[in-house]
C-alpha cells in the first residue's frame, strides 16, 4: 500500500510593509514624547529631565552630523555620542552655578541616566508607530562598578551629628533633618515635603501619600520616639516665626530646596573632614538600609519601610564592607561555631 505524500506547499510570498512614518525633526520628536508621557501622568521633574536630556543631545548631535530628523539616527550615532561622554564631555558645562574646571568625562552612571531616557522616548515612539524601529535597540547600558564607598561608618555619623550648630534655626534644622534620614531613610524630597499633618505623633508614623513617593505608592514611615521629640521642638520653632505647616523651612520661612539641603549636608562633612565620598541626603538612605540590615531587620520589612517596588533595587542599597563581611563570617561560621563548642 502506497503511502500518501503530503504535498509541500510553496511559501506565501508576504507583502512588503508599505506603512509609512512621517519624517520627525528633533523638536516635533520631543513634543510628541512629552505630550505622551504626560497624558501617562509622569511628573513634571521627569518631563524636565526628559526635555533637559534631549536638549543635550541634540546639541551634540547638530555640531557633529548634518542630520536633521529622527529617522536618520542610528545605533553606531548614539555609540558615538556614549565615547564622547565618557571621554571627552566637560563636566558641567553650561551649568548656571558650577564651574566647568570638573575635569574631562561624566561617570558611568550619568551617562546610563541619558541612554535610560533615550530608550524610554524612542520605545514610545516605536510603540506609537511614529517611526519604525527604534535606533537605541542595540546599544547597551554601561557596566557599572558596585561602589562600596556609598554608606557612612558609625564614626562618620557620630562626627557628622556632631557639626550643626544646634543653638542656632539653621543649625538645629539641619541637626533634626540628618538625624530623621538616619532613622527612616527617607529620600530627600520625601522629607523636605513634611507637613505637620503627614506625621502622626502618637503612634510614631509618617504618612507619605501617593503623591510623595518615588514610585506613587502610599506608604508608612516609623520614626524613633527621640526623632519624634525633635521634630516637635523644630514644628514648635516654625511657629514662633512662619504661619506654615512646612516642617523643614529655609531662615526665611521658604520651603528648603533640595540642592540647597545637599550642600548643607556636603558642608558639614567637610567639617568633619570626610574625604572621598559624594555626601548627599542618598547617602544617608545607604547608611539607614545598611545598618537596619545590621541590626537584624529583615529584607521584606525594609523594602517596605524604604519604599523600593523592586527588591532587587534594594539591594544595591545594602552592600558591605570587608569589615562587616569579616564580622558577619566570624559571628555565623559554622567552623566558628564548633570549634567554640569543643572548648
Amino acid at each position: 500500500m502506497g503511502l500518501n505524500m503530503r504535498k509541500i506547499r510553496k511559501p506565501v510570498k508576504r507583502m512588503e510593509n508599505l506603512k509609512e512614518y512621517p519624517e520627525l525633526t528633533f523638536e516635533q520628536a520631543i513634543d510628541l514624547v512629552i505630550a505622551g508621557k504626560k497624558a501617562e501622568g509622569l511628573r513634571e521633574r521627569t518631563l524636565k529631565d526628559y526635555e533637559k536630556n534631549w536638549r543635550y543631545f541634540v546639541d551634540w548631535l547638530q555640531q557633529n552630523y548634518e542630520i536633521t530628523t529622527v529617522d536618520e539616527l542610528s545605533p553606531q550615532i548614539f555609540r558615538d555620542y556614549i565615547n564622547y561622554l565618557k571621554y571627552d564631555a566637560i563636566k558641567y558645562e553650561g551649568h548656571k552655578f558650577i564651574k566647568t574646571e570638573q575635569g574631562i568625562g561624566l561617570t558611568d552612571t550619568s551617562i546610563n541616566i541619558r541612554l535610560r531616557v533615550y530608550r524610554a522616548m524612542f520605545n514610545y515612539l516605536e510603540v506609537e508607530e511614529f517611526i519604525e524601529i527604534s535606533p537605541m535597540n542595540n546599544v547597551k547600558l554601561l557596566k557599572q562598578d558596585i561602589d562600596l564607598t556609598n554608606c557612612f561608618t558609625n564614626d562618620e555619623v557620630k562626627e557628622l551629628i556632631r557639626q550643626p550648630n544646634q543653638r542656632d534655626y539653621v543649625g538645629f534644622r539641619d541637626y533634626v533633618a540628618m538625624i530623621l534620614l538616619l532613622d527612616s531613610g527617607l529620600r530627600a524630597n520625601e522629607l523636605l515635603s513634611l507637613r505637620t499633618a503627614h506625621i502622626d505623633f502618637q503612634t510614631r508614623f509618617i504618612t507619605l501619600s501617593g503623591e510623595q513617593n518615588k514610585n506613587r505608592k502610599p506608604r508608612f514611615v516609623p520614626i524613633s520616639a527621640h526623632t519624634v521629640k525633635l521634630i516637635l521642638q523644630l514644628i514648635n520653632e516654625n511657629k514662633k516665626h512662619f504661619s506654615t505647616d512646612r516642617i523643614f523651612l529655609s531662615s526665611y520661612g521658604e520651603p528648603l530646596g533640595q540642592n540647597h539641603f545637599n550642600k548643607r549636608l556636603k558642608y558639614y562633612a567637610d567639617k568633619a573632614n570626610i574625604k572621598g565620598k559624594k555626601v548627599t541626603a542618598h547617602v544617608y538612605r545607604h547608611t539607614w538600609a545598611k545598618n537596619m540590615t545590621l541590626n537584624g531587620c529583615d529584607a521584606f520589612t525594609l523594602q517596605k519601610m524604604g519604599g523600593w517596588s523592586d527588591i532587587r533595587t534594594m539591594r544595591r542599597y545594602i552592600q558591605m564592607d570587608t569589615d562587616n563581611i569579616r564580622q558577619q563570617h566570624d559571628e555565623f561560621s559554622p567552623v566558628m561555631k564548633m570549634m567554640n563548642k569543643k572548648r
